[in-house]
């Protein structure tokens, strides 16, 4: 049976706590019963956000995959907007990696010791940022949204975002 998980029913579950808040006791590597065959347990589940809600790099965000809306362990998967001539908040995913395709627009990322290095990414790149690498994205367009998948290996993922303060590491 498909599940399918609404934006309304996930507000819900984020606002009253429903749905799981585990933080993952996550293994490295090895599947630990690799022999057991298949999970005839398990459903696909297919999450359609209808709205966005703003992230905690002042984002609009719409989410996907996460442990709240398809009780993933050990990822998350969603849509960011960046607006036209706008940037995220400096920020860090500590102890977490991200990938990222962009499918629209133009962005220059900030990133590093004071946001000292930078790159220009546009449509169709693959963007792969390490955990603790503070990172400020910024869409070039004054004129179009920039959009992008991200995925990251923490179902959470909004729970481990840290502001980051160039100015303290300068």
């Amino acid at each position: 049976m498909k599940r399918i998980v609404s934006y309304g029913i996930l507000l819900s579950m984020l606002l009253f706590g429903c749905g799981g808040s585990g933080s993952g006791t996550g293994t490295s590597g090895v599947l630990s019963n690799a022999s057991s065959g298949p999970n005839e347990t398990a459903e696909i589940v297919t999450v359609r956000p209808t709205a966005e809600t703003m992230s905690l790099q002042r984002l609009p965000y719409f989410v996907g995959i996460s442990e709240v809306t398809a009780g993933s362990k050990g990822i998350s998967m969603n849509l960011v907007v960046i607006p036209p001539g706008a940037a995220a908040e400096p920020h860090l995913h500590r102890g977490y990696e991200s990938a990222i395709y962009l499918l629209q627009g133009r962005v220059e990322t900030r990133y590093g010791p004071g946001l000292s290095k930078t790159v220009i990414n546009e449509a169709g790149d693959f963007i792969f940022i390490p955990a603790d690498v503070p990172h400020q994205p910024v869409n070039l367009s004054s004129t179009e949204p920039a959009r992008a998948i991200v995925a990251r290996n923490d179902p959470n993922e909004q729970e481990h975002v840290f502001p980051y303060r160039p100015q303290e590491d300068r």
